[in-house]
């Protein structure tokens, strides 16, 4: 069977591909159905010449080299829980940044989460986290309440850490993108938040170049223990790549109602490095969602064998 074939029927097979970061509470459920969709495109499938993927916009280059393969790379859209990568990317570029700093989670989280029916780290008002569990909690299961206790803490305020992350963009050079919100949640509307594929290549690069912020991103799960402070808890990562994709090393999921369902990736073989990005791979069919793992995978399969 060539290899659209196996990615297609393995996209059916994933039905909901997991929704997170603005993604719904039940896609952690789906994640074990959608990494096997990804692990058996990967087995036997053969490369073809030019990569076919069902994702609106893409596009697939060298972590420290040049743009590989494109398509529609520069519109401007949704791109729902990625946004938190350049929230972590703001927190981790903090001056004098201590990981260890204790952050009370503030009230606000509840209405937050309620109002978009967001995904959760599991946090309690009150509760008290270091930042780099923090990091953990958003960045593995696409905790809003984690990415807003974050934003709260290091603005000071939302709108003030909002402000640091354009600021944070525009000296990455990402022309085509804004965001009004931490998490990616359509806060100020759907569209409120948007990016490129091209912009979201410039930050996965500056990202990953964060040691801090690589390990996060590799971590297939994160514990901690009860405390005096707050409750035990295991995050397990969302991204369906890790574990299944040979090479795979991160970097983060996102979905909303308008963004689809997104994947911003990196592997690793050998001296190659690849990262790369699939935005809406949902296309038209709102129902069954065509997975983002198996575009991703496409894309990969296509540029290691280059």
């Amino acid at each position: 069977m060539r290899i659209a074939g196996r990615l297609a029927a393995a996209a059916v097979v994933a039905g909901m591909l997991i929704a997170v970061g603005a993604e719904a509470p039940a896609a952690e459920a789906a994640q074990n159905t959608a990494q096997n969709a990804v692990q058996g495109a990967v087995q036997g499938a053969a490369v073809s010449s030019s990569p076919v993927v069902n994702a609106a916009e893409a596009e697939l280059a060298k972590a420290a080299g040049p743009d590989l393969w494109s398509k529609s790379s520069t519109v401007k859209r949704p791109i729902g829980s990625i946004t938190k990568v350049m929230t972590a990317y703001v927190v981790l570029t903090t001056p004098g940044l201590n990981l260890q700093r204790s952050i009370r989670v503030p009230s606000g989280i509840t209405a937050y989460d309620q109002e978009y029916d967001a995904s959760t780290a599991g946090l309690v008002p009150g509760e008290r986290y270091t930042v780099a569990q923090l990091l953990y909690a958003m960045m593995l299961p696409s905790g809003c309440d984690a990415s807003y206790t974050l934003a709260n803490a290091f603005g000071p305020g939302i709108s003030g850490f909002v402000a640091k992350m354009n600021a944070a963009a525009k000296s990455l050079h990402m022309t085509r993108t804004h965001f009004a919100d931490p998490s990616g949640l359509p806060a100020g509307g759907e569209y409120a938040t948007y990016s490129d594929a091209n912009d979201l290549i410039l930050l996965g690069r500056a990202a990953m170049k964060n040691h801090r912020f690589a390990t996060v991103a590799a971590a297939r799960s994160y514990s901690v223990s009860a405390s005096g402070t707050h409750r035990a808890h295991t995050w397990t990562n969302l991204n369906p790549l890790l574990g299944h994709y040979p090479g795979a090393v991160g970097i983060k999921t996102g979905y909303t109602s308008a963004a689809g369902q997104c994947l911003l990736f990196e592997a690793r073989r050998g001296s190659t490095t690849l990262v790369g990005v699939v935005l809406d791979s949902s296309g038209v069919d709102s129902v069954t969602l065509s997975a983002a793992g198996a575009d991703a995978t496409k894309l990969l399969n296509w540029g290691f064998s280059r």
